[in-house]
Parts: C-alpha cells; structure tokens; sequence
C-alpha cells in the first residue's frame, strides 16, 4: 500500500480519487478471489467486488481505522455473495416450479387428447359400416386415392362417405369437434 493507513482512511472518507485507485489496487484482486471462493464463477466475483467499491463511493459512511475498513469490505463481499447465492436458490426453485407446472400442464393436455380420442372413437364406431370403414382409414392417415384402392371403391364414393362421416362426427361431438381439429387429431 502507497499510502499510510490513516492517510488512507481519510482519503476514503472524503471520497477522494487517489485513494479510491490504492483501494482498487490493493484489494481487489484479493477480494475477488474471497468471493470465488462463495460463488465460484470469475465473473460474477469481479461483479460483486466492484458493486462493493461503488456502495462505498456513494455511502455516507466514515471509517475509524484501516482495519475496520479492511474488516468492512471482506464482510460486504461475503454479504453480497451470500445474497446473491440465496438469488440464485430462489431462482432455481423458481424454475423447478415452473417445471413442475408445465408438466402437470403436459399432463392435462395429455389428458384431455386420450379423452378426445375416445369420444372419436366411440362416435366412429356409430357410424354405418362402410362410413366408418371409410373414416377409420381416413384417421391412419391414408389418402382418397388409397382408401379406394383398399375398400374398391370409386373415389366419388370415399369422397361421399368421409363427408357424411364429418357430418356426423359434427352433430355428435359438438363442441369437441372442433377442438379435434385444432388438436390436429383429425384432418378436414
């Protein structure tokens, strides 16, 4: 240290730039590495160490003796350190719950898709039986062209069965109907 520690202290005290330089030069390397040793991370020491130096520039506080000081910025980081581990905990947990919610979400939504499904089905199997024929390969995803090909039957006549399918799946399902379509469960 350049200064005597007195010299120093008052320098601190009326916020002059000289000692705000032997400050930072003296202390902040070792600080840092005090810091490290709470929260690990290069950054976010240097961060902490130099929120310290800045509370101290804008603080009103005066300091009695080198030592206390000294005493002084050793606890403000560790202090500052701790808040931010305790940040940081609050976060994580944070976002534990935020995960948690988003997998209960993806369990009703899960849910409600098993419980759409079923309605489908059981509106499916009231259908006439070539309707339903008709309709069933329409939900495997098969094209008209194919559907006709694997039942023999004219494309008109898929055409015609799938529509009359849609109009009964409509009227029976109601509002759930269009909620199938959104949910991409079935296809117009």
């Amino acid at each position: 240290m350049g200064m005597q520690p007195e010299e120093f202290i008052d320098q601190i005290n009326r916020k002059q730039m000289p000692a705000f330089r032997e400050l930072f030069g003296s202390f902040y390397r070792y600080l840092v590495l005090y810091a490290m040793r709470y929260v690990r991370q290069q950054e976010v020491s240097e961060d902490i160490v130099q929120e310290v130096f800045i509370a101290i520039w804008e603080s009103d506080k005066k300091y009695n003796s080198y030592h206390g000081f000294r005493a002084f910025l050793y606890d403000s980081v560790k202090n500052r350190c701790l808040n931010y581990l305790k940040h940081q905990e609050v976060e994580r947990r944070h976002a534990e719950i935020l995960l948690q919610e988003q997998d209960e979400e993806d369990e009703d939504y899960r849910l409600m898709r098993e419980e759409m499904y079923r309605a489908l089905h059981r509106a499916v199997d009231e259908l006439p039986e070539r309707c339903r024929q008709v309709f069933k390969l329409h939900l495997e995803g098969k094209k008209n062209e194919e559907i006709a090909q694997v039942l023999e039957l004219s494309v008109e006549t898929v055409k015609t069965q799938k529509k009359k399918a849609m109009y009964f799946l409509r009227e029976r399902l109601g509002k759930s109907y269009c909620l199938l379509i959104v949910l991409n469960i079935i296809s117009l």
